[in-house]
Protein backbone atom coordinates (compact mmCIF):
# COMPACT_ATOMS: atom_id res chain seq x y z
CA UNK A 1 0.00 0.00 0.00
CA UNK A 2 1.93 3.21 -1.05
CA UNK A 3 0.30 6.76 -0.58
CA UNK A 4 0.17 10.01 -1.78
CA UNK A 5 -0.39 13.05 0.17
CA UNK A 6 -2.88 11.02 2.25
CA UNK A 7 -4.63 9.31 -0.93
CA UNK A 8 -3.97 6.00 -1.14
CA UNK A 9 -3.05 4.53 -4.25
CA UNK A 10 -3.53 0.89 -3.78
CA UNK A 11 -5.73 -0.43 -1.11
CA UNK A 12 -7.57 -3.11 -0.31
CA UNK A 13 -10.52 -3.90 -2.71
CA UNK A 14 -13.31 -1.46 -3.99
CA UNK A 15 -15.61 -3.15 -2.56
CA UNK A 16 -14.57 -4.36 0.49
CA UNK A 17 -14.04 -0.13 1.37
CA UNK A 18 -17.86 -0.12 1.62
CA UNK A 19 -18.07 -3.01 4.08
CA UNK A 20 -15.73 -1.40 6.57
CA UNK A 21 -17.38 1.84 5.98
CA UNK A 22 -20.19 0.44 7.92
CA UNK A 23 -18.12 -1.44 10.83
CA UNK A 24 -17.69 0.06 14.24
CA UNK A 25 -20.30 2.94 13.76
CA UNK A 26 -20.88 5.12 16.48
CA UNK A 27 -23.69 4.48 19.17
CA UNK A 28 -25.31 7.83 18.28
CA UNK A 29 -25.68 6.26 14.50
CA UNK A 30 -26.87 3.11 15.92
CA UNK A 31 -29.67 4.51 18.27
CA UNK A 32 -30.75 6.71 15.36
CA UNK A 33 -31.01 3.46 13.59
CA UNK A 34 -32.93 1.79 16.62
CA UNK A 35 -35.79 4.89 16.51
CA UNK A 36 -36.45 4.99 12.55
CA UNK A 37 -37.17 1.34 12.93
CA UNK A 38 -38.96 1.39 15.67
CA UNK A 39 -41.57 4.03 14.42
CA UNK A 40 -41.52 1.99 11.09
CA UNK A 41 -43.00 -0.91 12.82
CA UNK A 42 -45.63 1.48 14.10
CA UNK A 43 -46.92 2.51 10.84
CA UNK A 44 -49.99 1.77 9.87
CA UNK A 45 -49.60 0.30 6.19
CA UNK A 46 -51.87 1.16 3.34
CA UNK A 47 -54.39 -2.23 4.02
CA UNK A 48 -55.42 -0.53 7.27
CA UNK A 49 -56.19 2.85 5.57
CA UNK A 50 -58.57 4.13 3.51
CA UNK A 51 -57.15 4.09 -0.21
CA UNK A 52 -58.58 7.88 -0.66
CA UNK A 53 -56.97 8.78 1.65
CA UNK A 54 -53.52 7.19 0.72
CA UNK A 55 -53.94 8.41 -2.78
CA UNK A 56 -54.98 11.94 -1.58
CA UNK A 57 -51.45 12.14 0.49
CA UNK A 58 -49.59 10.35 -2.55
CA UNK A 59 -50.61 12.97 -4.73
CA UNK A 60 -49.87 15.75 -2.59
CA UNK A 61 -46.06 14.11 -1.57
CA UNK A 62 -45.37 13.77 -5.89
CA UNK A 63 -46.00 17.50 -6.26
CA UNK A 64 -44.00 18.34 -2.90
CA UNK A 65 -41.13 15.90 -3.70
CA UNK A 66 -41.02 17.14 -7.41
CA UNK A 67 -41.04 20.37 -6.57
CA UNK A 68 -38.61 20.28 -3.77
CA UNK A 69 -35.97 18.22 -5.36
CA UNK A 70 -36.09 20.12 -8.81
CA UNK A 71 -35.12 23.45 -6.82
CA UNK A 72 -32.24 21.84 -4.78
CA UNK A 73 -30.74 21.78 -8.71
CA UNK A 74 -31.90 25.39 -9.11
CA UNK A 75 -35.01 25.36 -9.99
CA UNK A 76 -37.76 28.07 -9.00
CA UNK A 77 -40.36 26.08 -9.88
CA UNK A 78 -43.21 26.23 -6.98
CA UNK A 79 -45.07 23.38 -5.33
CA UNK A 80 -48.16 25.58 -6.83
CA UNK A 81 -46.46 25.40 -10.43
CA UNK A 82 -45.68 21.86 -10.08
CA UNK A 83 -49.29 21.21 -9.97
CA UNK A 84 -50.54 23.03 -12.09
CA UNK A 85 -47.81 21.75 -14.92
CA UNK A 86 -49.13 18.34 -14.17
CA UNK A 87 -53.00 18.47 -14.26
CA UNK A 88 -54.43 16.96 -17.38
CA UNK A 89 -50.46 15.38 -17.94
CA UNK A 90 -51.65 11.15 -18.28
CA UNK A 91 -48.74 8.94 -16.16
CA UNK A 92 -47.45 6.89 -18.90
CA UNK A 93 -46.65 3.83 -16.82
CA UNK A 94 -44.06 1.04 -16.58
CA UNK A 95 -45.41 -1.88 -18.90
CA UNK A 96 -43.23 -4.32 -20.13
CA UNK A 97 -39.39 -5.21 -20.03
CA UNK A 98 -37.97 -2.81 -22.12
CA UNK A 99 -39.54 0.06 -19.63
CA UNK A 100 -38.75 -1.09 -16.63
CA UNK A 101 -36.15 -3.44 -15.24
CA UNK A 102 -37.96 -6.10 -13.20
CA UNK A 103 -35.21 -8.49 -14.06
CA UNK A 104 -31.80 -8.64 -13.46
CA UNK A 105 -30.35 -7.72 -16.61
CA UNK A 106 -26.93 -6.98 -18.21
CA UNK A 107 -24.89 23.57 -4.47
CA UNK A 108 -23.85 24.08 -1.75
CA UNK A 109 -26.32 26.48 0.01
CA UNK A 110 -25.69 29.35 2.49
CA UNK A 111 -26.75 32.50 3.63
CA UNK A 112 -25.17 34.34 0.07
CA UNK A 113 -28.19 32.17 -1.40
CA UNK A 114 -25.61 29.62 -3.08
CA UNK A 115 -26.98 26.56 -5.39
CA UNK A 116 -25.46 23.57 -6.45
CA UNK A 117 -24.62 22.08 -9.87
CA UNK A 118 -22.97 19.31 -11.79
CA UNK A 119 -21.33 21.34 -14.46
CA UNK A 120 -19.33 18.98 -17.10
CA UNK A 121 -15.81 20.47 -16.95
CA UNK A 122 -15.38 22.45 -20.20
CA UNK A 123 -18.23 23.97 -20.14
CA UNK A 124 -18.00 25.65 -16.48
CA UNK A 125 -20.42 28.06 -14.88
CA UNK A 126 -22.47 28.51 -17.97
CA UNK A 127 -24.19 25.18 -18.71
CA UNK A 128 -26.54 24.84 -15.81
CA UNK A 129 -27.17 28.32 -14.54
CA UNK A 130 -29.09 28.79 -11.15
CA UNK A 131 -32.36 31.06 -11.91
CA UNK A 132 -33.38 34.10 -10.04
CA UNK A 133 -35.85 33.68 -8.22
CA UNK A 134 -39.78 34.11 -10.05
CA UNK A 135 -38.38 33.06 -13.48
CA UNK A 136 -38.81 29.45 -14.85
CA UNK A 137 -37.39 28.03 -17.79
CA UNK A 138 -38.80 25.33 -20.36
CA UNK A 139 -35.80 23.44 -18.96
CA UNK A 140 -37.22 23.70 -15.44
CA UNK A 141 -40.55 22.66 -16.70
CA UNK A 142 -39.33 19.47 -18.20
CA UNK A 143 -36.91 18.29 -15.37
CA UNK A 144 -40.13 18.51 -13.56
CA UNK A 145 -42.38 16.17 -15.40
CA UNK A 146 -39.95 13.68 -15.74
CA UNK A 147 -39.20 13.54 -11.89
CA UNK A 148 -42.73 13.44 -11.45
CA UNK A 149 -43.33 10.60 -13.37
CA UNK A 150 -40.35 8.38 -12.41
CA UNK A 151 -41.34 8.78 -8.71
CA UNK A 152 -45.28 7.84 -9.67
CA UNK A 153 -43.68 4.99 -11.32
CA UNK A 154 -41.69 3.72 -8.80
CA UNK A 155 -44.00 4.55 -5.99
CA UNK A 156 -46.80 2.78 -7.53
CA UNK A 157 -44.46 -0.46 -9.42
CA UNK A 158 -42.07 -0.82 -6.41
CA UNK A 159 -42.62 -4.16 -5.68
CA UNK A 160 -41.89 -5.52 -9.58
CA UNK A 161 -39.33 -3.41 -9.71
CA UNK A 162 -35.21 -4.73 -9.10
CA UNK A 163 -32.70 -2.48 -8.22
CA UNK A 164 -29.60 -3.11 -10.52
CA UNK A 165 -27.34 -1.13 -12.80
CA UNK A 166 -29.55 -1.62 -15.61
CA UNK A 167 -32.57 0.14 -13.62
CA UNK A 168 -30.42 2.57 -12.45
CA UNK A 169 -29.46 3.69 -16.37
CA UNK A 170 -33.14 3.14 -17.17
CA UNK A 171 -34.02 5.11 -14.14
CA UNK A 172 -31.68 8.29 -15.10
CA UNK A 173 -33.04 8.00 -18.95
CA UNK A 174 -36.80 8.17 -17.81
CA UNK A 175 -35.76 11.48 -15.92
CA UNK A 176 -34.30 13.44 -18.55
CA UNK A 177 -36.68 11.94 -21.02
CA UNK A 178 -38.33 15.50 -21.32
CA UNK A 179 -35.11 17.79 -21.38
CA UNK A 180 -34.18 18.62 -24.74
CA UNK A 181 -30.55 19.79 -23.28
CA UNK A 182 -29.77 15.82 -22.01
CA UNK A 183 -31.29 14.11 -25.09
CA UNK A 184 -27.73 12.77 -26.06
CA UNK A 185 -26.52 11.39 -22.63
CA UNK A 186 -29.80 10.28 -21.52
CA UNK A 187 -28.96 6.49 -19.77
CA UNK A 188 -25.43 6.93 -20.74
CA UNK A 189 -22.51 7.31 -18.15
CA UNK A 190 -20.26 10.46 -18.04
CA UNK A 191 -17.98 10.85 -21.17
CA UNK A 192 -16.11 14.11 -19.89
CA UNK A 193 -15.25 15.14 -16.27
CA UNK A 194 -17.68 16.85 -14.13
CA UNK A 195 -17.40 18.60 -10.98
CA UNK A 196 -19.81 19.68 -8.22
CA UNK A 197 -19.51 23.54 -8.23
CA UNK A 198 -20.95 26.18 -6.00
CA UNK A 199 -23.08 28.25 -7.62
CA UNK A 200 -23.74 32.15 -7.07
CA UNK A 201 -27.20 33.70 -8.38
CA UNK A 202 -26.09 34.95 -12.08
CA UNK A 203 -24.96 31.38 -12.83
CA UNK A 204 -21.07 31.81 -11.60
CA UNK A 205 -18.96 29.60 -10.29
CA UNK A 206 -17.70 30.37 -7.08
CA UNK A 207 -15.98 26.98 -6.18
CA UNK A 208 -15.70 23.27 -6.50
CA UNK A 209 -17.70 21.89 -3.57
CA UNK A 210 -15.93 18.58 -4.59
CA UNK A 211 -14.13 16.49 -7.44
CA UNK A 212 -15.84 13.68 -8.56
CA UNK A 213 -14.94 10.06 -9.99
CA UNK A 214 -13.00 10.57 -13.74
CA UNK A 215 -15.31 9.62 -16.77
CA UNK A 216 -13.57 6.88 -17.66
CA UNK A 217 -13.32 5.02 -14.23
CA UNK A 218 -17.32 5.63 -13.49
CA UNK A 219 -18.55 2.77 -15.33
CA UNK A 220 -16.54 -0.09 -13.34
CA UNK A 221 -17.07 2.00 -9.75
CA UNK A 222 -20.92 2.10 -10.52
CA UNK A 223 -20.79 -1.79 -11.23
CA UNK A 224 -19.38 -2.52 -8.40
CA UNK A 225 -21.35 -0.03 -6.07
CA UNK A 226 -24.41 -1.94 -7.43
CA UNK A 227 -23.10 -5.25 -7.24
CA UNK A 228 -22.24 -4.61 -3.59
CA UNK A 229 -24.98 -2.81 -2.51
CA UNK A 230 -27.24 -5.64 -3.97
CA UNK A 231 -25.51 -8.46 -2.40
CA UNK A 232 -25.71 -6.80 1.13
CA UNK A 233 -29.23 -5.96 0.88
CA UNK A 234 -30.14 -9.50 -0.09
CA UNK A 235 -27.70 -11.30 2.44
CA UNK A 236 -29.09 -8.69 5.53
CA UNK A 237 -25.96 -9.33 7.41
CA UNK A 238 -25.63 -5.46 7.57
CA UNK A 239 -28.41 -3.22 8.75
CA UNK A 240 -30.21 -2.23 5.16
CA UNK A 241 -30.26 1.74 6.41
CA UNK A 242 -26.25 1.49 6.43
CA UNK A 243 -25.73 -0.54 3.25
CA UNK A 244 -28.70 2.57 1.20
CA UNK A 245 -26.95 5.36 2.96
CA UNK A 246 -22.91 4.01 1.94
CA UNK A 247 -24.68 3.52 -1.78
CA UNK A 248 -26.09 7.25 -1.49
CA UNK A 249 -22.76 8.55 -0.46
CA UNK A 250 -20.65 6.87 -3.14
CA UNK A 251 -23.16 7.73 -5.87
CA UNK A 252 -22.64 10.92 -5.40
CA UNK A 253 -19.29 10.95 -5.03
CA UNK A 254 -18.96 8.96 -8.65
CA UNK A 255 -21.46 10.89 -10.25
CA UNK A 256 -21.48 8.50 -12.90
CA UNK A 257 -24.11 10.91 -15.14
CA UNK A 258 -23.08 14.53 -16.85
CA UNK A 259 -26.49 16.03 -15.07
CA UNK A 260 -29.49 14.61 -13.09
CA UNK A 261 -27.04 12.71 -10.53
CA UNK A 262 -28.86 14.66 -7.20
CA UNK A 263 -32.10 13.89 -8.28
CA UNK A 264 -31.78 10.28 -9.52
CA UNK A 265 -30.15 10.17 -6.36
CA UNK A 266 -33.46 11.36 -4.67
CA UNK A 267 -35.58 8.94 -6.65
CA UNK A 268 -33.27 5.74 -6.24
CA UNK A 269 -33.74 6.83 -2.03
CA UNK A 270 -37.37 6.37 -2.24
CA UNK A 271 -37.39 3.31 -4.34
CA UNK A 272 -34.80 1.30 -1.45
CA UNK A 273 -36.54 2.34 1.25
CA UNK A 274 -39.94 1.65 0.19
CA UNK A 275 -38.35 -2.05 -0.91
CA UNK A 276 -36.72 -2.19 2.63
CA UNK A 277 -40.15 -2.56 4.58
CA UNK A 278 -40.18 1.65 5.14
CA UNK A 279 -43.43 2.11 3.66
CA UNK A 280 -44.43 5.60 4.45
CA UNK A 281 -42.23 7.03 1.95
CA UNK A 282 -44.69 7.89 -0.37
CA UNK A 283 -46.89 9.59 1.89
CA UNK A 284 -44.35 12.04 3.91
CA UNK A 285 -42.05 13.69 1.18
CA UNK A 286 -37.98 12.80 2.04
CA UNK A 287 -37.38 15.49 -0.56
CA UNK A 288 -38.92 18.28 1.16
CA UNK A 289 -36.24 17.62 4.11
CA UNK A 290 -33.44 17.82 2.37
CA UNK A 291 -34.71 20.69 0.49
CA UNK A 292 -35.34 22.64 4.39
CA UNK A 293 -31.85 21.36 5.41
CA UNK A 294 -30.26 21.77 2.42
CA UNK A 295 -26.71 23.48 3.74
CA UNK A 296 -26.65 20.34 6.73
CA UNK A 297 -27.05 17.70 3.05
CA UNK A 298 -23.83 19.69 1.14
CA UNK A 299 -21.91 19.57 4.61
CA UNK A 300 -22.37 15.99 5.52
CA UNK A 301 -21.46 14.83 2.11
CA UNK A 302 -18.67 17.06 1.40
CA UNK A 303 -16.81 16.04 5.44
CA UNK A 304 -17.35 12.14 4.12
CA UNK A 305 -16.52 12.48 0.77
CA UNK A 306 -13.56 14.59 1.24
CA UNK A 307 -12.31 11.27 3.07
CA UNK A 308 -12.87 8.67 0.04
CA UNK A 309 -9.64 7.23 -1.11
CA UNK A 310 -7.83 7.76 2.16
CA UNK A 311 -6.35 6.07 4.78
CA UNK A 312 -9.39 7.45 7.38
CA UNK A 313 -12.32 6.82 5.25
CA UNK A 314 -15.91 8.08 7.30
CA UNK A 315 -19.14 8.30 5.47
CA UNK A 316 -20.39 9.21 9.43
CA UNK A 317 -21.54 13.30 9.01
CA UNK A 318 -23.55 11.89 5.84
CA UNK A 319 -25.09 8.48 7.84
CA UNK A 320 -25.55 11.05 10.30
CA UNK A 321 -27.24 13.19 8.44
CA UNK A 322 -29.38 11.01 6.34
CA UNK A 323 -30.73 9.30 9.77
CA UNK A 324 -31.55 12.67 10.43
CA UNK A 325 -33.84 13.15 7.81
CA UNK A 326 -35.12 9.71 7.69
CA UNK A 327 -36.29 9.53 11.25
CA UNK A 328 -38.10 13.06 10.96
CA UNK A 329 -39.94 11.78 8.53
CA UNK A 330 -40.65 8.55 10.56
CA UNK A 331 -41.77 10.77 12.79
CA UNK A 332 -43.81 12.90 10.86
CA UNK A 333 -45.65 9.62 9.40
CA UNK A 334 -46.59 8.72 13.02
CA UNK A 335 -47.91 12.03 13.49
CA UNK A 336 -50.38 11.93 11.12
CA UNK A 337 -52.33 9.16 12.88
CA UNK A 338 -52.05 11.55 15.90
CA UNK A 339 -55.10 13.17 17.64
CA UNK A 340 -54.73 16.09 15.81
CA UNK A 341 -54.12 14.70 12.52
CA UNK A 342 -56.82 11.73 12.42
CA UNK A 343 -59.75 13.33 10.32
CA UNK A 344 -57.17 13.98 7.31
CA UNK A 345 -56.27 10.03 7.48
CA UNK A 346 -60.38 9.00 7.65
CA UNK A 347 -62.59 7.94 5.11
CA UNK A 348 -65.82 9.96 4.36
CA UNK A 349 -67.72 7.36 6.56
CA UNK A 350 -64.81 6.36 9.06
CA UNK A 351 -64.61 9.66 10.05
CA UNK A 352 -68.76 9.59 10.56
CA UNK A 353 -68.12 6.49 12.99
CA UNK A 354 -65.58 8.40 14.66
CA UNK A 355 -67.50 11.55 15.14
CA UNK A 356 -70.08 9.21 16.44
CA UNK A 357 -68.19 7.25 19.16
CA UNK A 358 -66.69 10.47 20.28
CA UNK A 359 -69.96 12.18 21.18
CA UNK A 360 -71.16 8.87 23.62
CA UNK A 361 -70.03 7.05 26.47
CA UNK A 362 -70.29 3.79 25.09
CA UNK A 363 -71.91 2.31 22.03
CA UNK A 364 -72.09 -0.75 19.45
CA UNK A 365 -72.41 -1.38 16.05
CA UNK A 366 -75.94 -1.57 15.39
CA UNK A 367 -76.08 1.91 17.50
CA UNK A 368 -74.19 3.54 15.46
CA UNK A 369 -75.57 2.03 12.03
CA UNK A 370 -78.56 3.05 13.33
CA UNK A 371 -77.55 6.63 14.38
CA UNK A 372 -75.47 7.90 11.08
CA UNK A 373 -77.42 5.71 8.64
CA UNK A 374 -74.19 3.76 7.56
CA UNK A 375 -74.74 -0.13 7.25
CA UNK A 376 -73.36 -2.20 9.30
CA UNK A 377 -70.45 -3.87 7.46
CA UNK A 378 -69.25 -0.71 6.70
CA UNK A 379 -69.53 0.73 10.34
CA UNK A 380 -67.54 -2.67 11.59
CA UNK A 381 -64.75 -2.24 8.94
CA UNK A 382 -64.34 1.47 10.30
CA UNK A 383 -64.46 0.22 14.21
CA UNK A 384 -61.61 -2.37 12.74
CA UNK A 385 -60.07 0.66 11.48
CA UNK A 386 -59.94 2.92 14.22
CA UNK A 387 -59.00 -0.32 16.63
CA UNK A 388 -55.63 -0.53 14.80
CA UNK A 389 -55.31 2.99 15.07
CA UNK A 390 -55.77 2.64 18.79
CA UNK A 391 -58.20 5.76 18.70
CA UNK A 392 -61.39 3.25 19.92
CA UNK A 393 -60.89 0.40 22.66
CA UNK A 394 -63.30 -2.84 22.21
CA UNK A 395 -65.36 -3.60 25.76
CA UNK A 396 -66.69 -7.52 25.32
CA UNK A 397 -66.88 -9.95 22.37
CA UNK A 398 -69.35 -10.67 19.44
CA UNK A 399 -72.56 -9.26 19.01
CA UNK A 400 -72.72 -7.96 22.78
CA UNK A 401 -69.39 -6.02 21.76
CA UNK A 402 -69.14 -2.61 22.26
CA UNK A 403 -66.97 0.61 21.85
CA UNK A 404 -65.77 3.82 23.34
CA UNK A 405 -63.22 6.26 22.64
CA UNK A 406 -59.30 5.63 24.42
Amino acid sequence: MTKNNGKITKMYPFKDRFAKRIENIPSVIVSKIAKIDELKGQWITGARLSPQVLGRLKRSVLITSTGASTRIEGSRLSDEDIEKLMKGINIRKFTNRDEAPTTLRSGFHSNTSLGVKSLRSRKSSHSFPILRSGFSTKGDKQEAQGYYELLENVFNSCESLKFNESAVKHFHKELLKYVEKDKEHRGEYKKSENKVHMIDEAGNSVGILFDTTLAYLAPIQMQELVEWTMKALSENKCHPLLVIGNFLVEFLKIHPFSDGNGRLSRVLTNMLLLQNGYLYMPYISHEKLVEDNKPDYYIALRRSQKTMGTNKESIVPWLDFFFDITLKQSQMAIELLSKENIEKILSEKQLLVWQYIKKVKETSIRDIAENIEVARPTVKQATNVLLKLKKIERIGLGRSARYKKT
